[in-house]
């Protein structure tokens, strides 16, 4: 009896995915992330312009340290979904497909939106 078509149990920790596979999922993790967020900044947006009494309202809630994370990672989600979908859009173009400057856009979006929303963050 032959066990060829058994399942077979891949341990995902064990692949060393291209930085350009990683990048592609932040991608598209970054696009899930900022549909999530987008009820809560349209309350925010809602109740900010309410009134003055509103506006208050708002100023209290973003000073909590737990909803400054979450718009820091709503920030970091849109640059990199920005940078990310730039690159896509040459790819699509056919510009930069070869391996190494493949790589290199990818590695460059996987720095520059970390980076770009923390110097936004500060400024803000």
């Amino acid at each position: 009896m032959t066990t060829k078509n058994r399942p077979v149990y891949l341990d995902l920790k064990q692949f060393r995915f291209p930085i350009a596979a990683i990048m592609s999922v932040g991608h598209r993790a970054s696009g899930v992330l900022m549909i999530l967020a987008i009820p809560f900044l349209a309350y925010i947006l809602d109740l900010s312009l309410a009134g003055p009494d509103g506006f208050a309202a708002v100023k209290t809630i973003l000073d909590s340290l737990f909803i400054k994370l979450v718009l820091f990672v709503v920030l970091w989600a849109m640059l990199h979904h920005l940078l990310a979908g730039i690159r896509f859009l040459l790819i699509d173009f056919h510009m930069g497909v070869e391996k190494e400057i493949a790589t290199k856009s990818a590695q460059a979006v996987m720095v520059a939106a970390p980076v770009l929303a923390v110097l936004i963050g500060l400024i803000l």
